[in-house]
């Protein structure tokens, strides 16, 4: 499938950028259109990079919104929107590194091997990103978290 994708026969899902960024110890953000270095360090709300091309009025589908103005960083920060009933089991993630959540508004489901860990409002959650992991929302209301990743530095 790496093929196609580069010979552009193919439109990867974000889940799958997701796990190509991870393989190559890259940030996700790479594969979208970059911003310069000497950049502003602030990112307004209204200029967040999407990186999943899905707005806040699709249904069904997470919003992926990076907070850090340049993708050169040792961090990578999302605002992150999941609807009732999103689910990555299908697919988990496992890469090195580090990662973080911090649930601004709603409830979250975080699977670290397996184990579930639910987080609400306020909660946050830190875990080696080498162990395989997945999110859920199955609650009745939309979960807003700020997700960083970190990836290991040797």
């Amino acid at each position: 499938i790496v093929s196609q994708i580069e010979r552009g026969l193919a439109n990867p899902s974000f889940t799958t950028l997701a796990q190509l960024a991870h393989g190559l110890d890259i940030p996700v953000g790479r594969f979208f259109a970059g911003q310069a270095d000497g950049a502003s360090p602030v990112v307004r709300k209204s200029e967040r990079r999407n990186l999943k091309g899905v707005t806040r009025e699709s249904v069904g589908e997470a919003v992926h919104e990076l907070l850090t103005p340049s993708l050169n960083g040792a961090l990578e920060v999302q605002w992150i929107v999941t609807p009732p009933g999103h689910d990555t089991s299908a697919t988990p993630f496992h890469h090195s590194g580090e990662e973080f959540c911090l649930v601004v508004s709603g409830r979250k489901d975080v699977y670290l091997d397996g184990v579930r860990y639910s987080l609400s409002e306020g909660d946050s959650i830190t875990y080696n990103s080498e162990i395989p992991h997945w999110y859920a929302n199955s609650y009745e209301e939309p979960c807003v978290a700020i997700w960083v990743s970190a990836p290991r530095a040797w």
